[in-house]
């Protein structure tokens, strides 16, 4: 049973004859007979009784009738969604972004992809780049920004944007040098991120680091958001590192004064998508505006 036979099928219900279901159609009377025909040979059972001059359902025709209808509107709505975000007339862009977006200039991504596209639904999923990288991968968000390094297996990666981490600090002696790795490690460190932990692809860096230096990194407190772990530090309870983004934005208190590492430290924001997939029309506009709005960022 083929789609066409069904649309010739319901044709023949909804004007009583093959002509006119010809004419509906666009074809020759004798193909909507020979689809009707080859669907009744297939189930041995006709589904028109042919003796009136209009066409009359048989028992087999009116049980057929519910299924055909919705088999043919279900074909005809994947094929306008298919069509809509095609046009970006409609569809649902996903998209992650790495959790401290904002300070790149993104939390306007939503507003400015509205405006070009309103009549596309936009999902954009806030998250540690662990997890970005984990729903691409898994296939739940079709792209997004992260963070390197990241378990990269399956992903196609993309970098685009280094900004470098910097140490933070009230105490002009602890900001007056960059800071070696052990000085890190004896520093009363306030790190954030605390349900992702080493895990966080900043931390994965300082850990490897520490490693090789033959020290470890034990923070004193552990928070969630960099901004309270830059609140903590204002109040001259410890250290913590910050990009630099993060550093010359609105959040980071007058207070706090930041200095490089000795051996310069960077978070690599990349593009992720899953390797072999080809991203929907609609994501992949939100794709191109977000990097674009990354790389604007950079350059001023």
């Amino acid at each position: 049973m083929t789609l066409k036979q069904l649309r010739a099928f319901l044709e023949a219900v909804r004007t009583g004859s093959f002509t006119a279901a010809a004419t509906r159609m666009g074809i020759t009377q004798a193909s909507v007979s020979e689809l009707i025909r080859k669907l009744e040979d297939e189930h041995g059972t006709p589904v028109f009784s042919r003796g009136s001059r209009r066409l009359v359902l048989t028992a087999a025709g009116s049980a057929l009738l519910p299924f055909a209808e919705r088999a043919v509107a279900a074909a005809d709505g994947a094929h306008q969604a298919l069509r809509s975000v095609r046009s970006l007339r409609g569809g649902v862009a996903t998209f992650g972004l790495l959790r401290n977006a904002a300070y790149y200039l993104l939390s306007d991504l939503a507003e400015h992809f509205h405006d070009s596209y309103p009549e596309v639904r936009i999902r954009l999923i806030g998250l540690n780049s662990v997890e970005v990288a984990a729903e691409v991968a898994a296939g739940t968000v079709e792209a997004g920004l992260v963070v390197l390094p990241i378990d990269d297996a399956g992903l196609r990666v993309t970098p685009l944007l280094r900004d470098e981490v910097c140490y933070a600090s009230t105490v002009p002696e602890r900001v007056a040098e960059p800071v070696t790795i052990a000085g890190l490690a004896n520093s009363r460190l306030i790190l954030y991120d605390a349900h992702y932990g080493w895990t966080d692809p900043t931390r994965r860096q300082l850990a490897e680091r520490a490693q090789l230096a033959g020290v470890k990194l034990e923070p004193w407190i552990e928070v969630e958001h960099v901004e309270s772990a830059l609140s903590l530090v204002d109040r001259g309870i410890g250290d913590t590192i910050v990009s630099h983004a993060v550093a010359q934005s609105g959040s980071c208190p007058p207070s706090v004064r930041t200095v490089p590492f000795a051996e310069p430290l960077y978070d690599t924001i990349a593009l992720v998508q899953r390797e072999s997939e080809v991203l929907s029309p609609a994501s992949r506009e939100l794709s191109r505006l977000a990097q674009r709005m990354l790389l604007a960022r950079s350059s001023t």
